[in-house]
């Protein structure tokens, strides 16, 4: 690395996640839904941390009026509710699981185009295993994807459904290799 290099950020530059890898959920759930007998229920969400600026308003408003012109071609309801952190939740309702996903990269890549790509967390995917959900979270900023098994107790996982689950579909999905990044989400609006 020369001095240049250095100054002005050339090749040590942190690499992006690839973008792709949210895709990877698109064929990822046959797996799951076939392979490990997991129901996928029709619905996912985006959440990120808003801003009060009226360029971010704005993005956010075009792209979801963006989702709901499209609903008439694939079926998508879209809705929006803020969690009790101060999170925006984008939820997305969808028979079709690959254009729930086409969706949730609709919100990401406005987001991204806008200047905004960093206040974007995670994308959650909803699965059913006898009666309880079963999530699948993207990390956007990591570019991984990591299993949320929520427990008997309150706000309680069960780290042992979740090490299994990483174990099966881990040649389908770029699993979060950090397990302490695998980042609870509780009260899932979804």
């Amino acid at each position: 690395m020369g001095f240049l290099d250095a100054l002005l950020g050339g090749r040590g530059k942190l690499k992006a996640p690839a973008p792709d890898r949210l895709f990877a959920m698109s064929t990822a759930y046959v797996t799951i839904e076939t392979g490990l007998g997991l129901k996928q229920k029709p619905v996912a969400g985006i959440v990120f941390q808003p801003l009060a600026t009226a360029d971010f308003k704005q993005i956010l408003s075009d792209t979801e009026e963006l989702l709901r012109g499209s609903a008439a071609d694939t079926g998508t309801k879209v809705k929006s509710a803020d969690d009790q952190y101060g999170y925006r939740w984008i939820i997305l309702r969808d028979d079709e699981f690959e254009d729930l996903v086409v969706s949730v990269n609709v919100v990401s890549s406005q987001l991204e185009a806008g200047g905004y790509g960093d206040r974007v967390l995670c994308a959650v995917f909803v699965f059913e295993e006898g009666g309880q959900p079963i999530y699948f979270i993207y990390n956007f900023k990591r570019g991984a994807w990591y299993p949320f098994v929520p427990g008997p107790g309150e706000k309680q996982r069960n780290n042992e459904r979740e090490l299994q689950l990483k174990a099966q579909i881990g040649g389908d999905l770029p699993i979060e290799r950090e397990l302490e990044r695998w980042f609870p989400l509780w009260e899932i609006p979804l």
